[in-house]
């Protein structure tokens, strides 16, 4: 296989797992935001999936009652955004930080949440989800996910600084200065 071809696939790589990383936050924001009861859309129905989902942010029992309820309101806009600008792929190297970030404070928290034995909806994908041992299983799966995208983004960029370098020592650029 030629390099050519090694870095292409590689690229290629990197989106479909980007993709992948992208629509688990799009997916986790929409399970949040969306109405609980079949009907149409609306700033009243946004606002009661979030105060359930202030609900379960409570039953982690970390944050006082002012913290979870900003982490509720925010976190699934934050979700929306991050899945957009990883699936974007602007700056990834940033948004692969961040995602990777994010997925390990809320691997963290379901660690501990289990390992105290308390019996939670996660709410990771909207309401009805029990903490169990296989949803830690599939939460560290996006972990590992959110590490290739980040290891991906930087070695794509890597490989782009010694491309650009490798031109701009080559003999001929050499004479022409």
């Amino acid at each position: 296989m030629t390099e050519n071809t090694r870095a292409r696939a590689g690229r290629i790589l990197l989106l479909v797992l980007r993709i992948g990383l992208a629509s688990i936050f799009l997916l986790a924001a929409y399970a949040k935001l969306r109405p609980l009861v079949p009907g149409p859309w609306s700033v009243a129905s946004i606002k009661t999936s979030l105060s359930m989902f202030a609900m379960q942010v409570d039953s982690y029992q970390l944050l006082s009652a002012s913290q979870t309820a900003f982490v509720a309101h925010t976190l699934p806009f934050f979700e929306l955004f991050l899945g957009l600008w990883v699936l974007s792929g602007l700056w990834l190297r940033w948004s692969s930080i961040a995602a990777t970030l994010l997925l390990s404070g809320f691997y963290a928290t379901l660690i501990r949440t289990y390992r105290l034995g308390l019996e939670i909806n996660c709410g990771c994908f909207g309401p009805g989800e029990r903490l169990t041992l296989g949803r830690l299983g599939l939460e560290g799966l996006m972990l590992v996910l959110a590490l290739a995208v980040l290891i991906g983004a930087f070695w794509i960029a890597r490989k782009k600084t010694d491309a650009s370098e490798s031109i701009g020592s080559s003999p001929e650029l050499q004479q022409a200065r």
